[in-house]
Order: structure tokens, then sequence, then C-alpha cells
């Protein structure tokens, strides 16, 4: 699973954010929905979630539940429209879940998406780590740097020629 750190905070890279700090991961035609890292260390120990109901319709933005933490009451957006198929009924007995694996058993419901385009308005991780920097830059003042995952680097074709032994080389790209 790649993640790219953001100075305490994880964002995973496999999914799409809103300028709120949810997720959505998408899946098919359906949507799992949470709260990023960032949301739930600032929102603090996550003491009841409001979870919505199976086959209410939410629009993109509209609150689809509100996390209740020791420090306040947030509402939770819908990322995208869409059918509510299936909450995570985990989060009733245990929500603490958010704070311990925001992106994993954290998660909040799962929506059928009734206009899968609307994923294009969302944040690609990259863009949402780089709002993450800047919002610790206003709010916090504290300078961070962006630790992205390691990409497989395919070496350009003069590359690889360069890497050869002389001897190697075709013919024409030996020196004389």
């Amino acid at each position: 699973m790649d993640e790219i750190t953001v100075g305490k905070y994880t964002v995973r890279t496999d999914r799409y954010y809103t300028k709120e700090h949810e997720w959505a991961l998408i899946r098919g035609n359906k949507a799992w929905i949470g709260i990023t890292d960032y949301a739930q260390k600032e929102l603090g120990d996550i003491v009841y979630v409001d979870l919505p109901s199976v086959g209410q319709t939410y629009e993109s933005a509209d609150t689809i539940a509100n996390v209740e933490s020791v420090k306040n009451v947030a509402p939770i957006y819908s990322p995208l429209s869409g059918t509510v198929v299936e909450v995570n009924q985990q989060l009733i007995d245990e929500p603490h879940l958010i704070n311990e694996s925001p992106y994993d058993d954290g998660w909040i419901a799962v929506i059928e998406l009734s206009d899968p385009m609307e994923v294009e308005d969302l944040m690609p991780a990259q863009d949402y780590a780089e709002l993450l920097v800047e919002i610790i830059k206003d709010e916090k003042g504290e300078s961070i740097s962006l630790e992205l995952p390691e990409e497989e680097i395919t070496p350009s074709v003069e590359e690889s020629l360069d890497a050869l032994p002389e001897e190697e080389l075709p013919y024409e790209e030996k020196e004389r």
C-alpha cells in the first residue's frame, strides 16, 4: 500500500480526497467513505459515530454522518453522490477504530455511485498531500515536506546504453 507522509500524517495513494478531509476508495460503481488521518488526529479521541441509514441517498457535499470526539462534533460530508449500501456497524461499539485505523477498519459507509464522473471533482492523493502542507504551514506555522512513495524508475534508452560496457554497445555508438 503506497502512502505519502506529510509530517505526522499519512495519505493513502489509492484514494481520492476532499478539502474537508474525507476520502473515497472507488471499487467499480461503489465508494468506501471515511475521514483522513489528518481529520481524525485533529478531532482527537472519537467517542461516537452517527452513521447514515442503508438505502438513504446523498448528494455530493451532503452531511452523511457525524463524528463526536472529546473535543467536538464534526459533520462528515459525502465526497460523492449515491445511495448508502452498507455502513460500518463496528463503529457503533468501537468508534475509536476511526482513530486507530482511519483508512482501513475506520471506514464509515459504502455508497453506490449515482454519477461516477463526480470522481473527477475530487483530489488525487498528491494534491491532497500538497493541500495538507499548506494547511499545516498556515494553521500551525510549521514547515514540513512531503515524503512521496518511491516509484519504479524505468531508465531511458540513453541511460541504459550509458550503463553498458563499451564492447556491448552497437557499433555506431562506440567511441573512435
